[in-house]
């Protein structure tokens, strides 16, 4: 509390000079959890402003009531004057769709209508639906450009070959979820529309030139970036004509390419550190540290509060022994809270 009083009286620039470091790095982690109603150890996390947010899958969802009932408690217990605590959710359409309700149709039926005004409509169904149960975050939309044969075109998760149509739907998907008071995140960037597996269950490796990935993987991005698209995901891909790293581990691709080329100024999350396919590039805490080092903003660890932590803690413990940039680490953190402070002030009394 006496940090938050001194807070009002010093300039916003100094402001992070009074968080606690446990704070700043609880800023960048998003946690799974089982169950449909919040453990005791999240609610505890949350109540210390130590978790950023969370994300919920169908093993957390029985009802629409359920679920409101779910994100008011975790919401509820997050501390005093802080902006609402991050409800995520993948509400893609088609086979990837953990609620009931919008939208209707796939991201290729979209793409097969060509219909931006349409494009518009879902998203804004499908935030005004996600918004009435608590959830402010979609993890949506995919704008990986779908090669034919690639297991974004098989799936149905891609809009488009065209970037370019890709670009235009997404654009207004995008707007109708912001409309209906969900913010919204791009994902995989720089793209896995030449992807032949599964990116959950393995690593792909795209190697189109650099000049093919410039001009039709990263276009859609860079066209949501312009439009301020709150959130941009950094995808679990190898790309050797940009880098040797999964691109979440890449300064190059994490901060190179996104920030400076695509122009994105938002909140950058990372693909679920928790896959089978992310689990072979090392421990949670040491995929956390990778990250972060790369300038990715949130921690994604979906199936695990447990490895969260851990990578909290490695996060901290770089932090305090010159492992981690501290100035970076603070302006991503700060990223994060003013993109939850959009998403709508502390109502609570």
């Amino acid at each position: 509390m006496l940090a938050v009083l001194l807070a009002s009286f010093v300039p916003a620039s100094r402001a992070t000079d009074l968080r606690p470091l446990a704070r700043t790095v609880g800023l960048h982690l998003v946690v799974g959890f089982d169950g449909t109603a919040p453990p005791a150890g999240l609610l505890r996390s949350v109540a210390r402003g130590e978790v950023a947010g969370v994300i919920l899958f169908a093993r957390n969802v029985r009802s629409p009531t359920q679920v409101r009932g779910l994100t008011r408690r975790l919401q509820a217990v997050r501390p005093i004057g802080d902006p609402p605590l991050l409800v995520m959710i993948d509400q893609e359409g088609g086979l990837v769709k953990r609620l009931p309700g919008p939208p209707d149709h796939s991201p290729a039926e979209l793409g097969r209508i060509a219909d931006p005004g349409l494009a518009g409509r879902e998203g804004l169904a499908t935030g005004r639906s996600l918004a009435s149960a608590g959830i402010n975050v979609d993890l949506a939309p995919v704008v990986d450009v779908g090669r034919p044969g690639t297991v974004m075109a098989r799936l149905g998760r891609s809009y488009s070959s065209d970037p370019a149509l890709v670009s235009r739907l997404a654009v207004s998907f995008t707007g109708g979820l912001v409309a209906g008071g969900v913010a919204a995140t791009a994902k995989h960037y720089p793209g896995l529309g030449l992807a032949r597996g599964d990116e959950d269950a393995q690593i792909n490796r795209i190697t189109a030139p650099v000049d093919v990935l410039r001009a039709v993987d990263e276009a859609p991005f860079a066209a949501l970036a312009r439009s301020g698209i709150g959130l941009i995901m950094v995808s679990t891909a190898r790309y050797p004509g940009l880098d040797r790293s999964a691109a979440l581990f890449s300064r190059r691709i994490a901060t190179g390419e996104l920030r400076g080329r695509s122009g994105f100024t938002g909140v950058s999350i990372s693909d679920d550190l928790d896959t089978p396919a992310a689990a072979r590039l090392g421990t949670a805490a040491a995929r956390g540290l990778a990250a972060t080092r790369a300038g990715v903003d949130l921690l994604l660890f979906a199936q695990s509060q447990g490895d969260g932590a851990r990578a909290g803690r490695r996060l901290t413990d770089a932090a305090r022994t010159g492992g981690l940039d501290r100035p970076e680490l603070e302006q991503a953190a700060d990223r994060v809270l003013a993109l939850r402070h959009r998403l709508g002030p502390d109502r609570r009394r």
